[in-house]
C-alpha cells in the first residue's frame, strides 16, 4: 500500500484503539504494536480514576522509517523490470541504483524492524526477499503507468503469492514445448536449405498460445481470430491451431493447381475447431503477406464481425491475439494505429493479448539500432495498459502471467502485452548467416540446451514426470511425424486450396462471366417510403435550421417534386438493403456527416446535441445499419474494414476515403489483400472503396484517385471498378 494521508491516520486509529483493548485488533496488528516495545506506550489508569493521555503515534511508530519503506517498495515497482531476469542468455542487466537500501536513507540493521501488516511482511528483511523475488526474478512488470484502480488490482495480485501450475498443466506445458522443438529439428532434417523462420529460441510461444486458448474458454470465449508474422508461423499452423502435418509437408513441395499462384507456406492460415473442457474454441489463423504487422487490423476486423454476427455486444465471446515481432512493433506504424482503435465505439473487441515473440534482433539489426525507446512494447504505453516481460524458458511464470493478463482484459476489456524475450538460433532465415553481425550474442546461443530439455529436468527433479514417460512421448511423435512426411512422399500431389465453405458457401469468385448477374431493383412505392422515413425526425426533435432545408428536399424527391441526388441515393441503397435483412457499415473520416456536408447520416438536435440516424429507424426487425467517424488513420481502418468483410458476406461493407488520392496511405492492404487474395489464398472479399474525388480546384492531391493504380490491379477480374455518372447507377 501507499503510505499516505489516509493511511496514517488508519495507523493512529488502530493505534489508539490498541492502547484501549489489545485484543480488539486482529492478532497480525497486535504482534506489530507488541513488537515496538515502547515503554509505557499502553495507557494506565491514574489513581484518581482518570486515563492517561496516550502517547502519539509518531512516538509509537517511526513514521520517517515508513516513508523510507514506501518509497523503496515503489522503487521495486517502478524499476523492478529493468534488473529482472528476462533474458533467457543470462546477459548482465544493469541494477539501479534506486533499488538499494541506501537509496532510501536505510541502513541494514534496520532489516531487522518491524513493519505494520499492510506492508505484507513482518520486517524489512522479509519484504525486501518479496520484493527480490517478485520484482527481480524470470517476470518484469510494467504497471504503475496504468490507470489506479487498475494499479492497485494488478499489485495486488503480483504481490501476492503467486499460484503455481496444477501437475497436469505443467505435464502438458512440456509435452508442447517438446513437440515445438522437435518439429524444428524434424523440418531442418527433411528440408534442408529450405526457410521455415524456426521458433527455436522461442519455442514457449506454443504452449503459451495453447493455454491462451484454454483459459480464454474458461471466460467464456468461443472464436479466438490470431495474426501473427512468419516467425514460428509452421510451428503454430501444426500445434496450435490443429493444421494437419500432411498438408504442411505437402506445401513445401510448392505445386499449386492451375487458377491459383499460391503463397509460400508461412503465409497460410488455417481454421479449427479446438475441444477444451469449457467447450469447443474456433481458432484461426489469418494469411497474411510478407508485411510486417499489417495483419493486426485485418484481425481485429474479423473479431468484429464474428461478434457482430453473434450479437456479442459487450465484447466477451471473441478473443484476438496477435504475436508480434520486437523490431515490427515499434517500428511499424500500422502498430500504433491499430492500437488506436481498440477502445473506438465502431472498432473496439473487447481488448487483444499482444504476444511480442521477442528474440531481441530484427535480421541483423539490435535492438539499439531499431527503437529510440527501453523497450519495443513502450508503443503499447500509450493505452495505459500493463506490459509483462518474461523469460521464454520460464514456463511456470509464463502461466501465472498469462492468467493474469486475461483476467485483466476480462475485467477491463482493455489490450494486454506479453513482451515473451527468448532468442533466434538460426539466421532470420535458415540461409542466413547471423555470426556475420552478432558474434558474441551467437557464441551464447550455441551453448544454450534446447528449452523443452531445461524445463523437462527440472520437472523430473519434483517427480512431475518420469523419464521413460517423456521418451515414449518423444519418440511416438516423432514416429507419427515420419509417417505424414512418408506419405507425401508415396504420394506427390498440388495443395488444394480449400473451397469456400461455411458463411461463403454459394459465392463464387473466378472470372467475372462465370458470376451470375443481380437483380439490384427495388419496387418504385418501397423507394419513396424508404425516403420519407429517411428525411422524418421523432416529435420534439430540433432539427438544426439549415439542415431543415436538407430534409424537405429529401421529402420532395420522394414526392418526385425534384430529382434524387447523389446522397439520397446512397441513402436509398442502404436502407432497401437493410430492410431485407442485409447489414450496412459504413466507416471513413467523417463518414457521419460526409466530407462535403452530403451524406448527414446522422442528425443532431439543435439543442441538446443527442444524435438520431434515420438509417436505424426504417422498419421493424431491419438489419443493423452502422456509419462511424473513423480516427484519422486510412491503412489501419482499411484493413480493419477488409478484416470484417471476410466475416460478412452477406453485408454491405464500405471504407470511404476523405479524398480518394488518400487511398494510397493503405496500398498495402489494396496490393497485398484486396487485389491478390484470392489468387494466393483462395479468399475472397465484398468490401466496397467509396473515392470521392475530382475536386480538380482544391490542387491535386483531390483530383484522380489514381483509378489507373486499380485498374492495373484488377486485369484478372478480381476488382470491380465502378465510375457511375448518375445517382441511379450510384444507388444500383
Amino acid at each position: 500500500m501507499e503510505l499516505t494521508l489516509e493511511s496514517q491516520g488508519y495507523l493512529e486509529a488502530l493505534y489508539r484503539a490498541y492502547l484501549e483493548d489489545p485484543f480488539s485488533l486482529p492478532e497480525e496488528w497486535r504482534r506489530y504494536f507488541s513488537a515496538l516495545a515502547l515503554e509505557g506506550s499502553r495507557r494506565e489508569p491514574l489513581e484518581d480514576g482518570r486515563r492517561a493521555t496516550p502517547a502519539p503515534l509518531a512516538e509509537a511508530v517511526d513514521l520517517a522509517f515508513l516513508l523510507k519503506v514506501e518509497r523503496l517498495v515503489q522503487a521495486y515497482r517502478e524499476l523492478g523490470h529493468l534488473a529482472a531476469r528476462i533474458d533467457p542468455l543470462g546477459r548482465e542487466r544493469p541494477r539501479p541504483k534506486e533499488l538499494s537500501l541506501e537509496a532510501h536513507g536505510l541502513l541494514r540493521e534496520d532489516l531487522f524492524r518491524s513493519l505494520p501488516p499492510f506492508f505484507g511482511a513482518p520486517t524489512l528483511g522479509d519484504l525486501l526477499g518479496r520484493l527480490e523475488e517478485v520484482y527481480l526474478g524470470p517476470v518484469g512488470f510494467e504497471v504503475v503507468h496504468t490507470e489506479p484502480e487498475e494499479r492497485a488490482w494488478l499489485l495486488s495480485r503480483i504481490e501476492a503469492p503467486w499460484p503455481k501450475p496444477p501437475r497436469e498443466v505443467r505435464r502438458r506445458m512440456l509435452e508442447r514445448l517438446m513437440q515445438a522443438s522437435l518439429f524444428e529439428a524434424f523440418l531442418q532434417r527433411k528440408y534442408l536449405g529450405a526457410k521455415t523462420f524456426s521458433l527455436e529460441g522461442l519455442e514457449g510461444l506454443v504452449p503459451l498460445l495453447l493455454e491462451a486458448v484454454e483459459e480464454a474458454a474458461r471466460h467464456g470465449v468461443r472464436e479466438v481470430v490470431l495474426g501473427m508474422a512468419h516467425r514460428g508461423r509452421l510451428n503454430v499452423l501444426a500445434h496450435v491451431v490443429g493444421k494437419p502435418f500432411e498438408r504442411i509437408f505437402r506445401e513445401f513441395e510448392e505445386i499449386f493447381p492451375e487458377g491459383y499462384s499460391g503463397d509460400v507456406k508461412y503465409h497460410l492460415g488455417f481454421s479449427n475447431d479446438l475441444t477444451t473442457p469449457y467447450g469447443k474454441v474456433h481458432v484461426s489463423l489469418n494469411f497474411n503477406p510478407s508485411h510486417l504487422e499489417f495483419v493486426n487490423p485485418v484481425t481485429l476486423g474479423r473479431l468484429r464481425a464474428k461478434q457482430d454476427r453473434f450479437q456479442d455486444r459487450e465484447r466477451k465471446r471473441g478473443l484476438a491475439i496477435l504475436v508480434h515481432g520486437d523490431s515490427a512493433f515499434i517500428g511499424e506504424g500500422i502498430v500504433q494505429e491499430t492500437l488506436n482503435l481498440s477502445r473506438l465505439p465502431g472498432y473496439r473487441v473487447g481488448g487483444t493479448l499482444h504476444v511480442v515473440a521477442n528474440n531481441q534482433l530484427g535480421f541483423t539489426t539490435l535492438p539499439e539500432e531499431y527503437t529510440s525507446c527501453r523497450y519495443p512494447t513502450d508503443i503499447a504505453k500509450m493505452l495505459s495498459v500493463p506490459i509483462f516481460h518474461v523469460n521464454a524458458e520460464a514456463l511456470d511464470e509464463l502461466w501465472f502471467v498469462l492468467g493474469l493478463a486475461l483476467e485483466y482484459r476480462k475485467r477491463y476489456g482493455k489490450d494486454v502485452v506479453i513482451d515473451l524475450v527468448g532468442y533466434r538460433r538460426r539466421g532470420h532465415n535458415e540461409t542466413d548467416e547471423p555470426t556475420f553481425t552478432q558474434p558474441p550474442m551467437y557464441a551464447l546461443i550455441s551453448k544454450k540446451p534446447e528449452p523443452w530439455k531445461v524445463y523437462a529436468e527440472r520437472l523430473l527433479a519434483e517427480g512431475v514426470v518420469a523419464e521413460g514417460e517423456l521418451k515414449a512421448k518423444e519418440e511416438a511423435y516423432l514416429a507419427n511425424l515420419e509417417s505424414e512426411f512418408a506419405r507425401v512422399k508415396a504420394e506427390p500431389g498440388p495443395v488444394v486450396p480449400h473451397g469456400l465453405s461455411g458463411i461463403w458457401q454459394g459465392y463464387v469468385g473466378g472470372p467475372d462471366h462465370l458470376v451470375p448477374e443481380v437483380d439490384t431493383g427495388v419496387p418504385l412505392e418501397a423507394l419513396k417510403e424508404l425516403l420519407l422515413r429517411l428525411s422524418a425526425v421523432p416529435e420534439g426533435f430540433q432539427v438544426h435550421p439549415k439542415l431543415k432545408r436538407f430534409l424537405e428536399a429529401r421529402k420532395e424527391m420522394a414526392e418526385a417534386k425534384r430529382p434524387l441526388d447523389w446522397a439520397a441515393a446512397e441513402a436509398l441503397a442502404f436502407a432497401s438493403l437493410a430492410v431485407e435483412g442485409h447489414r450496412v457499415r459504413l466507416t471513413g473520416q467523417d463518414a457521419l456527416r460526409g466530407t462535403f456536408t452530403q451524406r448527414h447520416a446522422a442528425l443532431y438536435d439543435y439543442q441538446t446535441g443527442r444524435p438520431y440516424i434515420p438509417l436505424q429507424h426504417l422498419a421493424e426487425g431491419q438489419a443493423e445499419v452502422e456509419i462511424y467517424n473513423s480516427p484519422l488513420s486510412e491503412a489501419g481502418v482499411l484493413g480493419f474494414e477488409y478484416g470484417y468483410s471476410m466475416e460478412y458476406p452477406e453485408g454491405l461493407v464500405l471504407w470511404e476515403a476523405q479524398f480518394g488520392d488518400f487511398v494510397n496511405v493503405a496500398q498495402v492492404y489494396i496490393d497485398q489483400f484486396l487485389a491478390s487474395a484470392e489468387a494466393k489464398w483462395n479468399r475472397l472479399s465484398g468490401l466496397v472503396l467509396l473515392l470521392p474525388h475530382g475536386l480538380e480546384g482544391q490542387g491535386p492531391e483531390h483530383s484522380s484517385a489514381r483509378l489507373e493504380r486499380f485498374l492495373q490491379l484488377g486485369a484478372k477480374d478480381n476488382l470491380q471498378v465502378a465510375y457511375p455518372t448518375t445517382p441511379a447507377q450510384f444507388f444500383y
